[in-house]
């Protein structure tokens, strides 16, 4: 077999096929602050992204991942990580069913996606949970554990409750920033300062600012009216109303030189209905009718 056979038999065989290139062409390679193989090499990634893309896109429409994911949670349900109960903890006045309800939908939920009977852990959205907690308002915040194999956690921590909020004839607990926690009861009042009118509520920490000056006369304090969603009427426990003008400052200094002035001469007490702090620099006194005593100021509730 000579040399010329040889070499044409090679040439005859079949060459194994390259994968196709993406090439830049040379007039605008030219152009391109890069060489003409780095140009090629860069093409071919942004062909392949693109490429990559659409393969997302694919995916995304025929919900292949939430497919995949809801059978590895149902996958590890079986295994044995299944919600199978729950612990609430935290809880000294709010009342425990509107909790059980919220975890309960919560499991249900996560059960019927598994087409499982008890809920996997990893389908259980605690995120969920906690949103719908928070809108109690008992619920400062809420903590949703996952306690394996088969538990979860609910953390609960409440609201402290800072006064009383008098309004249209309702009576209910509010904390300190006037958020409203439960209804109360006319007979079941706590000894808490008693705010009054629209909108007193979210003035519960100025008027706590308020007193914290005047510590003679914040333990003698009935009720406080906010009048007209501008200033304060303090009622006192022995009968006398006290107006203080508008503005946080000048209510501050009025109430402080009543207080003052109280401890001097004994203001409360004398029988004498309304002292009207609301002119500066003046204090206006209204004395009770001839025949009608001054009675001690008392919450109207309906």
């Amino acid at each position: 077999m000579t040399a010329a056979h040889v070499r044409r038999g090679a040439s005859a065989r079949s060459k194994p096929r390259k994968s196709p290139k993406v090439t830049v062409p040379k007039k605008i390679a030219k152009r391109l602050p890069v060489d003409q193989a780095r140009a090629n090499k860069l093409a071919g990634l942004v062909f392949a992204a693109f490429m990559l893309a659409i393969a997302l896109v694919v995916v995304i429409a025929l919900d292949s991942p939430g497919k995949a994911e809801r059978a590895a949670a149902a996958a590890v349900g079986h295994a044995g990580f299944t919600v199978s109960g729950y612990q609430i903890v935290g809880l000294a006045h709010m009342s425990r069913a509107p909790i059980d309800t919220v975890v309960t939908e919560e499991l249900r939920r996560a059960a019927d996606e598994a087409g499982t009977d008890k809920a996997p852990q990893a389908l259980v959205d605690t995120g969920a949970i906690r949103r719908r907690l928070l809108q109690f308002g008992w619920v400062k915040d809420a903590r949703i554990l996952r306690r394996l194999p088969d538990t979860l956690v609910i953390d609960i921590v409440e609201r402290k409750p800072a006064a009383l909020w008098q309004n249209q004839g309702q009576l209910a607990l509010i904390d300190s920033e006037g958020i409203v926690l439960d209804r109360v009861p006319v007979d079941k009042m706590p000894d808490l300062p008693l705010l009054i009118g629209p909108g007193a509520n979210a003035q519960e920490q100025e008027l706590a600012g308020l007193l914290a000056d005047v510590p003679t006369l914040k333990p003698q304090l009935a009720s406080a009216t906010w009048v007209g969603g501008r200033r304060w009427d303090l009622n006192f426990q022995s009968g006398e109303t006290v107006a203080l003008p508008e503005g946080d400052e000048a209510a501050r200094s009025a109430l402080v030189k009543f207080a003052r002035l109280d401890k001097q001469t004994a203001l409360l007490g004398r029988g004498i209905v309304r002292f009207d702090l609301r002119v500066p620099g003046k204090m206006i006194v209204r004395l009770p009718h001839p025949l009608e005593p001054a009675k001690p100021a008392q919450p109207v509730v309906g």
